[in-house]
């Protein structure tokens, strides 16, 4: 089976309720970008981007694994979540951004 349906949840200050979509679609693949406000708000957002047929989602690394697991029973486990994740040679920088 092909990937032709993702989603990639975001945090990023100032999006709307329920979250800023974009979606890329290169007639392929659709990819459906989703930006949050706060991480509870993609416990709503992954439903609906399952319930929109998406195979996979992912998660910005601004969530972490305790808000991975929070989406993945959420929508009990019914696609893959996975995360973006940071090495240590970026800890700094990123601890830098979010702080």
């Amino acid at each position: 089976m092909a990937l032709t349906h993702w989603g990639f949840i975001y945090t990023a200050a100032g999006s709307g309720t329920g979250g800023d979509v974009s979606v890329v679609d290169t007639g392929k693949c659709r990819t459906v970008l989703v930006g949050v406000e706060k991480p509870e708000e993609a416990i709503e957002v992954a439903r609906r981007l399952v319930g929109e047929g998406v195979q996979l989602i992912e998660l910005c690394g601004g969530f972490g694994p305790v808000w991975a697991g929070r989406v993945i029973e959420a929508i009990d486990g019914a696609v893959p979540v996975g995360t973006v994740g940071y090495g240590p040679e970026a800890v700094d920088q990123v601890h830098a951004i979010f702080s």
